[in-house]
């Protein structure tokens, strides 16, 4: 035996021995017992460093163990390889993304073998394949088909040096990860996954969840965001048209409280109002820097503009000011919100911000309602009764609830309604380097998936990247992704010009 231990000697022949040996080979054996040892796939980013250590060798140490224990162990490994890293190094580098992610991939493979884990290679896969991502298309059309696929304008996150959209925790203070500028809000259409429908299985399914912590399932429980209330709307007449501004509450008993509603920037009604007021546009305008956040949203100073528009009480018949407030979210409910400034803690702040009125309408016994400061039984709905509220003097939140939700719909302006915070997750990729989306726009069928056939619909190879341009803005046509049919194949297309031989849908 060796003095000294000497690895880059012994571990050399070792590795080399467990590689001719191919010990850690995969294969079917009905006698053993399956173990599959499954880590996070690393994004390939040039070289491992110690997180990277870390986390291999705890999912190697386990794949050891269970060979040891006599299961038959699969512990694969492969590239989370697509994302904006890649495009981002091509701009720097001018070099295409592929090439600078296939020699990262070689370099970490190198070090990951050097490191000796136990990994069969022969599984490895990159998720920038087509032989990959043919089968993420493959998902998308199906999805499509079943109607679980959509598009829509959605407001983002816009970083202007990056030029991409950022995820919420992307955004620090209001300034893009990177590059530190001040981000944007912008709509763009996007496409998205309609997880929505499936929001009361996901929520009843958490009970099922056996034997993970209690604090988890209360944030999913929390992020799912049940809510059951009133959706109703304010009758209004704008440019001699009829209309209704729908909004969604769990406090409908508070409804005689309201002295203003308060719409989302991106609202409509808002916009319209821009129209015709300086005032309203700047404070659009400014609205659009800083991030989309409902955590955000929730800490920032509360500040609003008035529209010079009113709607009608629907059940008083009152004409109530719309505001634009910047704590109104346009991607939950309608994205405007029924505003009681006595019983609603954010309402409070604003209106004594602008001067609002406030009207008490929910009382509780021995105490005193105080215009001055916030307290926090303001909006309790366990112990209050309602007051100065009409036909609905001395009935509790439920009662109070069931009668307005009647009263209201007897009028058409409402009905109880069931909502989730839950968001429809949205897929769109917003830059080159990522999974292309299979659509074909059509001029006889419209917006339709590609044929599973003729997947996977490639990344086209004559691109250049001399400066980051978005595929999403401004750009018309088709959204973010849709530029994966390479020129020459999109050419075709328009030049033949032929009806889609498509079977209808």
């Amino acid at each position: 035996m060796q003095e000294k231990y000497l690895p880059a000697d012994i571990e050399t022949a070792a590795q080399k021995h467990w590689h001719d040996a191919r010990t850690d080979l995969a294969v079917e054996n009905p006698d053993k017992p399956k173990y599959y040892c499954l880590s996070m796939f690393p994004y390939p980013s040039g070289k491992l460093h110690m997180g990277h250590v870390r986390n291999y060798t705890i999912g190697d140490v386990l794949a050891r163990y269970h060979g040891m224990q006599g299961y038959n162990v699969l512990q694969p490994m492969g590239w989370d390889a697509f994302g904006m890293p890649a495009e981002n190094a091509a701009l720097q580098n001018n070099v295409p993304p592929a090439k600078w992610t296939y020699e990262n991939i070689d370099a970490m493979r190198a070090q990951l073998q050097r490191l000796g884990f136990a990994f069969d290679w022969s599984r490895e896969l990159a998720t920038c394949t087509p032989e990959y991502y043919r089968w993420e298309q493959w998902l998308f059309t199906r999805l499509f088909e079943k109607g679980l696929i959509y598009k829509k304008l959605g407001t983002v996150n816009w970083d202007p040096v990056d030029h991409t959209v950022l995820a919420n925790e992307q955004v620090i203070d209001g300034r893009g990860w990177r590059s530190g500028a001040l981000i944007e809000k912008r709509e763009i259409p996007m496409y998205y996954m309609a997880i929505t429908k499936y929001a009361n299985e996901l929520l009843s399914d958490l009970d099922s969840l056996t034997g993970w912590p209690e604090q988890v399932r209360l944030m999913q429980k929390n992020w799912i965001g049940k809510s059951v209330g009133v959706r109703f709307a304010f009758p209004y007449t704008l440019d001699g048209q009829d209309e209704q501004l729908w909004v969604f509450t769990t406090r409908a008993d508070t409804i005689m409280g309201v002295t203003y509603v308060a719409v989302a920037p991106e609202h409509p009604l808002a916009l319209r109002a821009a129209e015709q007021s300086p005032a309203v546009a700047a404070f659009i305008a400014e609205c659009k820097q800083g991030g989309v956040a409902e955590a955000d949203l929730a800490t920032m100073e509360k500040s609003g503009v008035d529209t010079g528009f009113s709607v009608t009480h629907p059940l008083t018949g009152e004409q109530v000011p719309v505001w634009v407030g910047n704590y109104v979210l346009m991607g939950y409910g309608d994205g405007a919100v029924m505003a009681v400034p006595a019983h609603d803690e954010r309402d409070f702040a604003f209106a004594k911000k602008y001067a609002l009125p406030m009207k008490q309408v929910i009382a509780v016994e021995g105490e005193t309602f105080d215009p001055a400061a916030w307290q926090e039984w303001y909006g309790d709905k366990q112990h209050g009764v309602c007051i100065d509220s009409g036909a609905y003097d001395g009935l509790n939140h439920q009662q109070a609830v069931d009668q307005i939700a009647g009263d209201l719909y007897a009028k058409g302006l409402g009905e109880k309604k069931t909502q989730f915070r839950l968001r429809d997750w949205g897929i769109s990729r917003q830059r080159y380097w990522g999974c292309p989306i299979p659509v074909v726009h059509c001029e006889a069928c419209g917006v339709v998936p590609e044929k599973k056939e003729n997947l996977p619909v490639e990344l086209p190879k004559d691109v250049t990247f001399d400066r980051p341009v978005s595929s999403i803005w401004p750009r018309p046509g088709p959204s973010a992704g849709e530029t994966a049919i390479s020129s020459a194949a999109m050419s075709e297309r328009q030049a033949n010009a032929q009806p889609c031989s498509r079977p209808a849908r």
